[in-house]
This record gives structure tokens, sequence and C-alpha cells, in this order.
């Protein structure tokens, strides 16, 4: 293939990544357009990595082939470090960026495993702690951030801290506002964890099976406050760290603008994932109030 061929193919690689983030994740690529054009170029094929891994199963009409797709990406991202061509846009692109900033395969490959592990949960198998949540957050959001920094050539502790507490907050608050659409698909609602739900009465024994109760909407309110109070401790640690984090890191961190958006729609929903103001504009508000929030933060340099 020439060069030119090549280049136009990886263009055309690179447009798709953003067409799909712009798509499935808007608010993100809102976020994404605050970065350099250079560190844009990796940050787009990152966060459709995350995107196709995570509506692999939602999009799929079988589990079981939706779980063949995680597998599938399992599979290529051994294949992109082996050098070898694979005929999927987000894969060439990934592979461009990983070539070029040699990002580690160790993030890549945590966070298709997060997602493989809970494809395999039974439909009645619900995590038992909030640290179980904390952690598939991490593995799921978290890295894509650490990837981030690390194709921008940032090398801080202080700003890898901030981006594993942004991480969780994000991932946590996100599951919080998919619960309408799980619950939709499988009254267990998955992403309450057993201590959460047994805490608030949202769980009753049935022939030694734990199920959720016919009438826990009455109680969820109070359980989504619990889980969104972790979230929002985490983005007060984050914050706590704003002073040590380098300047070129905090455009990568400006995550926690859409993640404080969530909570403050939780808040003025009281907490009611159900509400229909949750599914308004860019994350409970008006796409204008959204990009603002982003512009501010940006000019002033905070997260």
């Amino acid at each position: 293939m020439s060069g030119a061929s090549t280049s136009g193919s990886l263009r055309a690689a690179l447009s798709h990544c953003v067409q799909q983030v712009r798509k499935y994740d808007y608010h993100h690529y809102l976020c994404l357009l605050q970065l350099s054009p250079e560190m844009r170029k990796a940050a787009f094929p990152l966060r459709a990595f995350n995107v196709e891994t995570a509506k692999a199963m939602d999009v799929a009409s079988d589990p079981r082939i939706g779980l063949m797709r995680l597998l599938w990406w399992q599979e290529a991202i051994d294949k992109i470090y082996s050098h070898k061509k694979i005929e999927h846009p987000i894969a060439q692109a990934l592979s461009s960026i990983i070539s070029e900033h040699k990002i580690s395969k160790s993030w890549l490959k945590r966070s298709v495993e997060a997602r493989i592990n809970d494809a395999r949960r039974e439909v009645d198998e619900i995590p038992e702690t909030m640290e179980e949540l904390e952690k598939y957050a991490e593995d799921t959001v978290s890295t894509v951030l650490y990837m981030t920094l690390q194709a921008g050539g940032i090398r801080s502790t202080s700003a890898d801290h901030a981006a594993s507490h942004i991480g969780k907050a994000s991932g946590l608050l996100l599951l919080l506002r998919s619960l309408p659409y799980h619950f939709s698909r499988n009254p267990q609602i998955p992403y309450i964890p057993v201590e959460v739900a047994s805490k608030h009465g949202l769980l009753v024994n049935e022939g030694g099976q734990r199920m959720m109760r016919s009438d826990f909407r009455e109680g969820l309110p109070d359980a989504v406050f619990e889980m969104a109070s972790v979230a929002n401790t985490h983005l007060q640690k984050a914050r706590e760290l704003a002073k040590t984090v380098p300047a070129e890191a905090l455009p990568v961190l400006l995550l926690a603008v859409p993640a404080q958006v969530m909570l403050d729609s939780l808040r003025k929903v009281h907490f009611d994932v159900f509400d229909p103001k949750l599914t308004r504009g860019v994350l409970g508000i008006s796409p204008l109030g959204f990009q603002l929030k982003l512009k501010w933060n940006s000019w002033r340099k905070t997260y």
C-alpha cells in the first residue's frame, strides 16, 4: 500500500473515532475538544475504544454475541501489540497511537477484561460492595485518562491520582444514570451493590435467593444518594490534588466537569434516577450551559 493510501486510511479511521464518540458519548466529545489538536489525535481513538467496548453488550441482540465482541477486542489488543493489521477503523487508529506514544498494553487489557467479567455475570448476580463498583469504574474509566495522560507525555503521580479519583466518580455516576435502562432489561438492577441495597431495604430473600423488591423505587433514591456521595468524595479528593497537578494535565482532567454536572442534576431531582429531567440536554442541563461550564473551567485552569 502506498504512503498516500496509508495516510488516507488513517485519516478515515481517526474521523470514524471522532464520529463514534460524538454519537455515543457526546459529553466526553465536548471535553476532548478542549485538548490540544495533537492530544486529540490520541484521545479520540482511546475514547472510541471505550465507547465500542461499553456498548458491546447493549447493542447485541443476544448477550453471547456481545460477549463474543468483547473477546474479539481482547484478542485484537494482542494483535495490535504484535504489529498485526486489523481491518477495523478503531483498531487501526489505536495501532497508530500505540506505536507513536507507546501506550501501555496493560491499561487496554484491564479495561476490556473488566467489561468481559461484567458481561459474564449471571442475571441475578449483584456486586457485594461499593469497592467492587469503584474498581470497575477505575478499570473502565480511569484507565482511559491514564492512557490519555501517557499519550500526552505527562508523567505525574499527582495527575495519575487525580485521574483515578475522577474516573471512579465518573464511572459510578454513569452507572447510576444508566439504572433505568438496565432496569428495563433486568429487574435486578445489577449496579446497586448488596451492602447498599440491603441497607435501604431494596432486597428480599426468596427461596434462598436475593431478589430486588417489586416496590424498590421507594427506597432507591436513598441508595442512589449513598452511591453518589461516594462519587462526590472522589471528586473532592481529585480537586485537593489540583495545586500539584502539572498545567498540561488539566485539560485531560476536565472529565470532572461532566461528573459534577451529573451529580448536580441528580441533586435537583432528589436522586430519582427515573426523573425524565435527567435525560434532557447534556446530562440534564442545556448544551450551551454544559459547554459554558467546560469553557469556564478550562479558562480558569480548574476541573
